[in-house]
Parts: structure tokens; sequence; C-alpha cells
């Protein structure tokens, strides 16, 4: 199914069942979706076209009256999110540490997408840093290292206090409190654990330092994806969220120190990929 595809059938249920509708702008329902404006106006052409919806004199879009009386339609599956896919399955290339060539037209007949919706998905992960468009070569895909990650880990931590004491004085504690909140540990086995990862960002934001923001953004792209995929693992999860909380509750409770050592801890060791040996990497990549 494709975007515009699920974006027509999500409003047709909802129009046709009386459900809660987004506003009916191009604006409005891009932001709601996630999207461009291409595939939201073909969705709204088509449901214009079916007599879902009208376009007023003023050129504003209304909902016109259901023919049938109101039914329960199930809400369609959205398509699959292929960036997410791509990335996590070149995230796992990229942990065997060997450089990797890979090729737009080769890798959209192995997804089944066209070769420039591939395109688009090489440009966003290059500009994460995880590719570099090699001319008449193709995509360049970066290998991890450890010794690279181990280097950056150490550098973070001292760009991190830094913003955090640079932050300090900004702090306010509704927000804090708020991030605490947001993450969450999980109450019983079938709960997922919820991570938020805004502290970071709003302490290098408060220190307002333009230095430690460049390279925090362009050197942490690559690895912000590898802990993102770490986060998929349980376990790494809930100790995540156990770490943000004791890092946002130090900070509540103005214990300055405290809060340091644990956004030193959090950052040195919250990172099982570091504890990985190469006799074992094979069943690390099955994780």
């Amino acid at each position: 199914m494709s975007i515009s595809t699920y974006i027509k059938e999500d409003l047709s249920a909802k129009l046709s069942s009386g459900r809660q509708l987004p506003p009916l702008t191009l604006d409005s329902l891009a932001e709601h979706y996630q999207v461009s404006f291409t595939p939201v106006r073909r969705a709204v052409a088509e449901l214009i076209d079916e007599g879902l919806l009208k376009k007023q004199p003023n050129r504003r879009l209304a909902a016109c009256a259901p023919a049938k009386a109101k039914t329960a339609i199930a809400k369609p599956e959205p398509p699959p999110d292929y960036f997410q896919i791509i990335a996590t399955d070149l995230v796992k290339l990229s942990l065997q540490g060997e450089p990797v060539y890979l090729r737009e037209e080769a890798t959209a007949e192995k997804y089944n997408i066209s070769r420039s919706a591939m395109r688009n998905i090489f440009h966003r992960l290059a500009g994460e840093g995880m590719l570099d468009h090699i001319p008449r070569r193709g995509w360049k895909l970066r290998p991890f290292r450890q010794d690279d990650l181990q280097a950056f880990i150490e550098v973070r931590e001292l760009m991190e206090l830094k913003a955090l004491d640079l932050a300090r004085p900004k702090l306010e504690p509704a927000e804090l409190q708020r991030m605490l909140e947001a993450n969450s540990v999980p109450k019983n086995s079938r709960e997922k654990p919820r991570i938020d990862e805004s502290l970071h960002q709003y302490f290098v934001d408060l220190a307002d330092n333009a230095y430690l923001r460049d390279f925090l953004e362009k050197q942490g792209r690559y690895y912000r994806r590898l802990f993102e995929w770490e986060d998929h693992d349980r376990k790494t999860a809930i100790e995540t969220v156990r770490q943000h909380r004791a890092i946002l509750t130090a900070l509540l409770e103005e214990n300055w120190s405290a809060a340091k050592d644990a956004l030193s801890h959090h950052i040195l060791n919250n990172h099982p990929i570091l504890n990985q040996v190469m006799s074992s990497k094979k069943e690390f990549m099955q994780k």
C-alpha cells in the first residue's frame, strides 16, 4: 500500500464512520500524517472524486454528508516504513565492520520499491553519516569500528557535561518533570518501556554553544542511529529509562554532582555494543 492510498483509506474510514478528523487543510493533513504535500494532494483528489470531500466556494475542504448510515470501518494498516526497515538492515550490515558498496537499482529491487524512493532513502542515510556517495561506484556503507565509537563516547561525555554546566542556570523544573514522566519503566512483561531522549538535546540547546552543538550534531548522527537500534533490545531500553530517570531526578532535587555522575555513567556505560567481542558477533547480530 502506498502512503497516498493509506491516507485516502484512513480519511475515508473516518469520514464514513463519523470518527474525529484532523483539520481538512493540506498543511494540517501533511503534518498529521508526517508526509509531504504530494501524497496528501493525491488522496484528497480521490476523495473528492468519490464524493467524500468537497471544495467549498472559498476553496477550503469540507466533509460531505455520508450517503449511508454511519458504520464502523476498520482503520487501514499504514504502509511499511521502508526508511526504518532499510536503516535497521544497514545498521546490522555496518556492525560487521567491513565497507560495503550499495547500488540503487539492486537495493530498490531487493525491497521492491522504486529507484527514486531508494535514492531518497540513501540521501537521508547519507545525511545521518551512514553512507557516502562515491561517483561511479554507488553508495559506500560506513563500517562500524569499536575504536571510533570509544573515541566518540569519550569526547561526547566531556561535551555533554560541559553543556549541562552551561545549561544549569536555565533549567526549567516543569520541563525536567515532563521528561521524567516521559521515561517510564514497564509495569509488566507485556508493556513496552517508554524512552524519551530529549534531555540530551535540551542541555545542548540551553547551553547555546555553537561548537558543542556542531560536534554533537555532525559527529553524533551515525552513532545516534546505532543507539536507537540498541534500544530495540528490551533490557537495554529499560536500563536507558532508568538512567534517564536518575539524571532527571537528581536535577529536580538540585543535586548537581549526582546529576553529572549519572549523566557521565549513562554516556559511558549504556552501550552494550562496546562490550561485544568478535567471537560473539554472530549471536549479537541476531538480536
